[in-house]
């Protein structure tokens, strides 16, 4: 038998280890769009993720209209249906918010941090064969958590106990991801996603790098996000050429 894709085995994983948690109220709605959303993430996975990389960006988790409509991280449905090419069919959760429904590539509404940040590495690197020659984009947990008026919550606001199983799942998942990838380089978009590569990663080789969150929730990103995210990669050299693994080459401490 073929041996399976890296990524979509340890994507496999993930699901596996977060299966049996339960969250208690506020949070009365979790989606994984691994499992209802599979075979767009996978595509995603298959071709977009074969390694080494450069460069791994690791966001929180999905948005409403990004990742948790399409199975890709920042999943904005134009970027993932136009710029990437990617199809794939899209079920329903099994347990559905009936303010958040799925509506998979058909969704109407516009994922804003997708549209930054893919926007930015479309304006930068014209197709996306060029920019996944070398970068990848991942989320830490794939998890969407809803309260009962539809309002996301975020994983760092989960109880103690909650949030401890959660990140013992997607640190997991974390460390099998770079070990796949062997990037040099994994930039946090936004400070928790930076933390958790900073605690998953210590006493590896793998360089930390940050850029601020594209969300509108965060003022700054709302009057230039790509001219603030390009001017902090450059400023930690991520873009700036010198941190680019040699093939075949592993990432010693993960």
């Amino acid at each position: 038998m073929p041996m399976a894709h890296p990524l979509v085995a340890a994507a496999r994983a993930l699901t596996a280890d977060l299966a049996d948690l339960r969250f208690s109220p506020p949070v009365t709605h979790v989606y994984n769009p691994l499992i209802y959303a599979w075979p767009l993430h996978q595509a995603y996975l298959k071709r977009f993720g074969g390694g080494p990389k450069a460069v791994v960006f690791l966001g929180m988790n999905p948005g409403p209209f990004g990742m948790a409509q399409t199975g890709v991280p920042f999943g904005e449905v134009a970027a993932v249906r136009t710029w990437m090419g990617l199809e794939g069919t899209v079920d329903s959760p099994a347990h559905a918010h009936p303010k958040r429904p799925i509506s998979g590539l058909d969704c109407r509404r516009s994922e804003v941090s997708g549209r930054r940040l893919w926007g930015l590495f479309a304006q930068r690197f014209g197709t996306p064969e060029r920019f996944f020659r070398e970068h990848f984009v991942t989320n830490y947990c794939p998890l969407v958590f809803m309260e009962a008026s539809g309002k996301n919550r975020t994983p760092d606001q989960l109880p103690k106990p909650e949030g401890a199983a959660v990140a013992l799942a997607c640190d997991r998942h974390l460390a099998r991801l770079v070990a796949a990838l062997e990037p040099a380089v994994v930039v946090g978009i936004g400070r928790f996603a930076a933390a958790c590569a900073t605690r998953v990663l210590e006493g590896s080789r793998v360089t930390i790098a940050t850029v601020p969150h594209p969300s509108p929730a965060n003022p700054a990103a709302n009057k230039d996000w790509a001219g603030l995210a390009t001017a902090a990669l450059e400023q930690q050299g991520v873009w700036g050429g010198a941190h680019r693994p040699p093939a075949g080459t592993g990432t010693p401490g993960v």
